[in-house]
């Protein structure tokens, strides 16, 4: 598993999901029966800023989960500017080392496991926005890999702290994306 070095195609395929949405979708449902196209993109462009500074163990700053990012004036190009800086501070050895927080916690937790957050944001979230606006996710086959071998250590911890559903089974002949989905509480075959 290389997060590091893939950390910056998985954010560059996250930022042409985000690119291609369409604003007419932005109130339509996704994979996640809570959230809107928007309530995920507003999730998504939060937490990627939150891991610039996570990768820097940096304060966090900024607006707060209940902030409308799609509000403003060229948010899917600025997204995809927030992704290509963070994904470049993850490059660095260093932001894997110690501890560091997503939302300022001191103490914080693994760097290595905050990474692995983030990562598997790109990927599902990425997912759960291109099955919701009828595009194909179009990640890259190793950044997929990693994010299976990311994700399946931590998907009960993930379950535990509500950031997945309940497993949805999928064949082990299914394509590994599908798996993968599947194991983040989503169903392959969803469709808006």
């Amino acid at each position: 598993m290389d997060l590091r070095h893939r950390m910056l195609p998985a954010a560059e395929a996250a930022a042409r999901i985000v690119l291609e949405i369409p604003e007419a979708r932005l109130d339509g449902r996704t994979p996640a029966p809570e959230w809107t196209v928007r309530d995920l993109v507003n999730h998504l462009i939060l937490w990627t800023s939150r891991g610039e500074t996570a990768a820097r163990k940096e304060p966090t700053t900024g607006p707060g989960e209940d902030h409308d990012f799609t509000a403003e004036p060229r948010w899917a190009e600025r997204f995809e500017e927030q992704a290509r800086r963070t994904a470049e501070a993850w490059l660095d050895p260093a932001a894997w080392e110690g501890n560091t927080s997503l939302v300022g916690n001191k103490e914080g937790m693994p760097a290595t496991y905050i990474g692995g957050i983030l990562y598997g944001e790109f990927v599902v979230h990425g997912w759960d926005l291109a099955v919701a606006t009828g595009r194909e996710p179009g990640f890259p086959p190793e950044v997929v890999q990693d994010a299976w071998e990311q994700l399946v250590p931590t998907a009960e911890v993930g379950r535990e702290y509500g950031a997945f559903g309940p497993e949805v089974p999928v064949p082990e002949s299914a394509p590994l994306l599908d798996r993968l989905v599947g194991l983040a509480g989503r169903d392959p075959n969803w469709r808006p």
